[in-house]
């Protein structure tokens, strides 16, 4: 829970950054609106409704961490449990902090962290799409079918479906998550043993 309330409140903070850099990131050559960080923060600000301009986008963020999270945790939990009681000579190896109990390999953490985050980021994949269409709302031509998360989903769904749509650019966003978890799991893993949590 406190994890959750972190990643949320962390979330909020910087959320403004977040929408700030996708505007400055969806500008065409030659077409610029904005003309660069700061003059985005007040064209935001002044054109689109003061500070709840910053905010578009964040509810599917908020529910979208949860899934995420929780997802991911799972899988890898799994991933290593089976792992380690199926093969655990050929997976495991003893914890640095506590010779009794088995963790495991380095290379079989990066492949079960990277699973696990491929699985989550497929689950919540559409709640991301859905924030970055709401975050470019005031941009777009349709911006006035993606007003709320709930909207945007259903107005996506029916004009693209679910691949060319809910999960557009998908594969790209594998090239950042996978290698992502799979260093965050086998780091959170070897912290645990260098604290002597095991």
């Amino acid at each position: 829970m406190a994890g959750s309330m972190a990643g949320i409140t962390a979330v909020i903070c910087t959320y403004p950054l977040d929408m700030v850099r996708v505007r400055l990131a969806f500008q065409v050559k030659g077409e610029h609106k904005y003309m660069g960080i700061i003059h985005a923060f007040k064209m935001i600000y002044t054109k689109e409704g003061g500070f709840s301009g910053f905010y578009r986008g964040l509810m599917p963020t908020v529910v979208g961490m949860a899934p995420y999270a929780g997802f991911s945790f799972f899988t890898f939990g799994t991933l290593k449990s089976i792992g380690l009681a199926q093969a655990p000579n050929l997976l495991g190896r003893p914890s640095l902090d506590n010779p009794d109990v088995l963790v495991l390999k380095t290379h079989v953490n990066l492949l079960c962290g990277g699973i696990a985050g491929a699985i989550a980021q497929t689950i919540s994949y559409p709640l991301d799409v859905t924030r970055r269409r709401m975050q470019l709302g005031a941009v777009l031509p349709d911006s006035e079918k993606c007003l709320t998360m709930v909207q945007t989903l259903k107005y996506v769904y029916q004009q693209h479906g679910i691949r060319r749509g809910l999960y557009r650019g998908l594969s790209l966003n594998y090239i950042r998550c996978i290698p992502s978890q799979a260093v965050a799991f086998t780091t959170y893993e070897l912290m645990k043993q260098f604290l002597c949590l095991n």
